[in-house]
């Protein structure tokens, strides 16, 4: 089976740099590959990607040597079974909150005797190899969201529950869950602090914490304070932001003669 590569990165104790894609399409996915990302997480909860371009999408990563993610919409077996059978290297699963919660995450994602998958990886075994359904439940990795104040009183009994290879914190629902606004560069008192004893509570159980960050130099901040997996924008915020900069320079200039 192909390696997974950011279970290397962690190993050697280093953060992966994770992409965001939420535009539908294999073209910019392509593009993406090329840019430098360790992986790219395919957006099927807030983006607008179905599961039929996201197997074109995932067909598109292929390309390179980044590992394929996707954020399912929920907590729900068929759905993710299905993006794994299609491919991914791991999946982030959103409002998980609780022990019973990850359990059932970990259970749809794993072959027996781990779980309760169903065996059919239909396009897995061509990206993976032949022998996919031999390594999978070790290669794949599975990542709950942290995003509520439930999340986070439950964090010890989520990371406590075997097959949880990390957490992801969903940094605007955090917010809004902890009384605060989502907000870029939000620096809440009780935000911060959630994030830091997110950090903290992983690292007691040696399990990366991953944070979804606006910008290179928040990404950067992330992992000074102790952050192994973060994300920089998204594909359609790299597109808005870099249009608008070159329309806005061209308008000033056109004023300015």
């Amino acid at each position: 089976m192909r390696e997974n590569t950011l279970r290397g990165i962690w190993a050697r104790g280093g953060a992966v740099v994770n992409g965001w894609l939420s535009i539908p399409s294999s073209f910019s996915a392509e593009v993406m590959a090329h840019q430098g990302f360790d992986s790219l997480c395919i957006d099927m909860q807030h983006g607008v990607v179905d599961y039929q371009v996201a197997v074109t999408m995932l067909q598109a990563i292929s390309t390179t040597s980044v590992i394929p993610l996707a954020r399912v919409p929920w907590n729900d077996p068929p759905r993710l079974m299905k993006i794994l059978d299609a491919g991914a290297y791991g999946v982030i699963c959103p409002m998980i909150n609780n022990r019973a919660q990850a359990e059932a995450f970990v259970r749809a994602c794993k072959y027996p005797p781990s779980g309760s998958r169903s065996f059919g990886p239909i396009r897995a075994k061509y990206y993976s190899g032949a022998d996919y359904h031999e390594h999978a439940n070790h290669e794949l990795l599975l990542i709950p969201q942290i995003e509520t104040a439930e999340a986070l009183e439950n964090l010890d009994e989520i990371l406590d529950v075997p097959g949880i290879d990390a957490v992801y914190v969903g940094p605007s629902d955090l917010a809004m869950a902890l009384g605060s606004q989502p907000r870029l560069g939000q620096n809440d008192g009780p935000v911060v602090e959630a994030k830091k004893r997110i950090v903290d509570t992983c690292n007691r159980h040696g399990v990366p914490a991953g944070i979804h960050t606006p910008s290179a130099e928040v990404a950067q901040k992330m992992i000074a304070d102790g952050y192994r997996f973060v994300t920089i924008a998204s594909d359609d915020r790299f597109l808005s932001a870099k249009a608008a900069a070159e329309v806005t320079a061209l308008r000033r200039a056109l004023d300015g003669s």
